[in-house]
């Protein structure tokens, strides 16, 4: 897609934000005085997060003698890239959630990094392949990914042993099991058999079901389907059994403080479980559908250089060395929780192990990502996810709500496609 459509959006974005927080801070190719170039990144990772960031671009800059990398947090990060671009101050390199590169790729927002991979002849194949594909945007790649995750059942031992239970390995283990485990005191739920409290999950329980999100042209899409309904019986078949509350959770981490069975969670999620008192969890694999189908998604980040960075050999210097080196990857997993998309280092026996990762590792063995298709993105922010949690708050039926979901998702599709 021709720059003047990205010219066009940025100045849409542009019009409601005429100075951004941080675009002062996007990179400049003079010296910082020691000889170095200026290598900023930007990413929505805040808080702890930026000390763990700090951590590698800190290694990075001592490894070499030619960049200094520096993190910058940013809030919208991928609505402030574009208009950072329409004013010419971008940064050099942006972490963000790989599945947003199929809708700013044609945006004219990145730059392919083909020629780069050739030349340093990077092994793509050490990379998780569904990984890589959401890197990619009309046959070209636009970054590398740099880790990986999946959501894998977590489970609290304690009640399990006490019931004298095992984890689910199946759907009507897990309800028979979450219905065993709910507590009610005084017609109130105190402890939740399952946290069903994330509908953006559904796609993760649509592939268990058999399902799919999109027709295969990616033209349309194709969870208003009887695997869809299915799911969101089995949902609701949970919520009328009082397994699970609207808003029951929302104000503190009940899993960590003993009052919820089981959940679906993430590895970056290990440091905080580690931390909660008195809480003995364990995790297996996602349970299998109906008719025995496994399903989970992967997610994760990627490291993409925007048009007009002013340093985007020092950009990629710094992706190349972070992603393709298995022994960051490891390092920054020791102090981050997550799983590295290189699959030498997510296989180390730093993971394989540990009981606390080997089921999320094992579980990336069949982790499909969301689809690759320009929109879809859009699709599950603005009309999946909204549809269902007026479905879990019983403002829609099942029907209504993937009905309601279907005909907006097929509009964003073929907006894409103009």
């Amino acid at each position: 897609m021709k720059s003047t459509r990205l010219l066009s959006a940025a100045a849409t974005l542009a019009a409601a934000a005429l100075i951004l927080t941080g675009c002062s801070s996007a990179s400049s190719t003079a010296s910082n005085g020691q000889g170095r170039q200026d290598v900023t990144m930007w990413g929505s990772w805040s808080g702890d997060q930026i000390k763990q960031i700090d951590r590698m671009t800190a290694k990075f800059n001592k490894s070499q003698d030619k960049y200094t990398v520096k993190y910058v947090a940013q809030e919208l990060v991928e609505q402030k890239l574009l208009t950072a671009i329409a004013g010419g101050q971008v940064p050099d390199l942006v972490m963000w959630d790989r599945y947003q590169t199929s809708l700013y790729a044609p945006k004219g927002a990145l730059q392919a990094i083909d020629d780069r991979v050739k030349a340093d002849k990077v092994d793509t194949k050490a990379f998780y392949g569904q990984a890589l594909s959401e890197m990619k945007s009309g046959g070209k790649l636009y970054g590398l990914p740099l880790l990986v995750d999946d959501r894998s059942l977590v489970y609290n031992k304690k009640i399990f042993a006490d019931a004298g239970l095992t984890p689910p390995t199946t759907w009507d283990e897990l309800r028979s099991d979450a219905e065993k485990l709910t507590v009610h005191e005084g017609g109130k739920l105190t402890r939740s058999g399952f946290m069903l409290n994330d509908p953006g999950l559904f796609s993760m329980w649509l592939t268990q079901a058999g399902g799919k999100l999109v027709t295969d042209d990616g033209r349309k899409t194709a969870f208003d389907s009887p695997q869809g309904l299915e799911v969101l019986d089995f949902w609701k078949g949970l919520l009328d059994a009082g397994v699970y509350a609207n808003g029951f959770g929302d104000t503190n981490d009940v899993f960590a403080a003993g009052q919820a069975a089981m959940k679906y969670d993430g590895p970056w999620d290990v440091p905080a479980l580690d931390a909660a008192q008195g809480l003995d969890w364990g995790v297996t694999e996602p349970v299998v559908g109906p008719s025995g189908d496994k399903g989970a998604i992967m997610g994760g980040f990627g490291l993409v250089i925007p048009t007009g960075a002013k340093d985007a050999d020092g950009a990629w210097a710094f992706m190349k060395w972070w992603a393709t080196q298995p022994k960051n990857g490891v390092e920054f997993a020791k102090i981050s929780g997550w799983i590295p998309a290189n699959r030498d280092a997510a296989n180390d026996s730093y993971f394989t192990d540990d009981p606390r990762y080997a089921a999320f590792v094992k579980t990336l063995d069949y982790a499909k990502v969301r689809p690759d298709v320009p929109g879809y993105s859009d699709v599950e922010g603005k009309a999946l996810t909204p549809a269902l949690q007026k479905f879990m708050s019983g403002q829609l039926t099942a029907k209504q709500a993937l009905d309601q979901a279907a005909a907006q998702g097929d509009r964003i599709l073929q907006e894409n496609r103009k």
